[in-house]
């Protein structure tokens, strides 16, 4: 009943996180071992079933604005995270995980890189526990810190894609701020996530692990076709509006979801030191891009 509610108007991207860290916090997950596979499969389909919401002038457009930004901030948190790591003596396959998560797109930057570094069961688990903890006070945070500083669309579009990690936070915060702000950031943030390929070959070559296959993130190419059915069929207008209502209703669920996940024996996993450096290399993506998108 309460997932049924998270997808009905009434429910919005925070109350469904919230509704399902309750919900975890009072009673047992009984399908705790399948969660993730559904979280990332109908993340999946709703971000594409978003895509039916932009045209191509629109894509190119977020995606021209947000292609610098992308490029210093990744090369900057991957900077940052490889030296604070060092410093706080932090295991090299934690610190990389931590680093990707935040430079990238979250969960799913560590899940493509992990293989690669053959990273312990533990240092995932853990990377994505602090992830996944961060992006859902993201989820809260940003919009009030938007409407705070009088952020337009536009530049909360911009801002939520780069300085909030995971996918699913991003257009939850993005959905809570605005319809023109969803389309940006959904937009920025699938080019971002196109990173993960090149990151994963330089990933290869660090660990000089010849072995390991790259993984290519599939769904936005879907997002990219969307989008292009969009543009060139005027007459898939017709069922537009329902796919966008199904599209959000599915990430509201989404969020459900990780909210399940978010239990207390997860978070008691969260040690000091892989901790300070999330929060540390968050602080300096979303703070910097801040700053930068104000004064532009």
């Amino acid at each position: 009943m309460i997932a049924v509610f998270c997808m009905s108007p009434w429910s919005n991207s925070p109350l469904s996180l919230l509704l399902g860290f309750v919900f975890a916090l009072l009673m047992a997950n009984p399908f705790a071992q399948f969660t993730h596979r559904y979280i990332h499969l109908l993340l999946q389909i709703s971000i594409v079933g978003l895509g039916f919401g932009l045209n191509i002038e629109q894509a190119l457009a977020a995606g021209k604005s947000g292609f610098l930004l992308t490029v210093f901030s990744i090369s900057t948190v991957l900077v940052a995270g490889y030296a604070l790591g060092r410093l706080l003596k932090i295991e090299q396959p934690l610190a990389y995980l931590i680093s990707v998560g935040t430079a990238i797109c979250g969960g799913s930057a560590i899940a493509a890189v992990s293989p690669i570094i053959k990273a312990k069961s533990i240092q995932i688990s853990l990377a994505l526990a602090i992830i996944f903890t961060l992006n859902s006070i993201a989820l809260f945070a940003f919009p009030v810190i938007g409407h705070a500083l009088h952020l337009s669309q536009q530049q909360f579009g911009l801002w939520a894609a780069v300085g909030i990690h995971d996918t699913s936070s991003v257009v939850g915060a993005a959905n809570r701020y605005g319809g023109e702000a969803l389309k940006i950031a959904t937009t920025v943030k699938l080019a971002r996530a196109l990173w993960i390929i090149p990151v994963s070959l330089m990933t290869m070559f660090i660990f000089k692990n010849e072995s390991s296959k790259v993984k290519i993130p599939w769904f936005i190419v879907f997002f990219i076709g969307a989008i292009g059915l969009n543009t060139f069929i005027p007459s898939l207008s017709v069922v537009t509006p329902y796919i966008l209502t199904l599209s959000k209703a599915g990430l509201n669920l989404t969020l459900f979801l990780i909210g399940t996940t978010l239990t207390i024996s997860v978070l008691r996993t969260i040690s000091v030191k892989p901790l300070l450096l999330a929060v540390a290399l968050w602080i300096t993506v979303s703070v910097g891009s801040l700053l930068y998108i104000i004064n532009k």
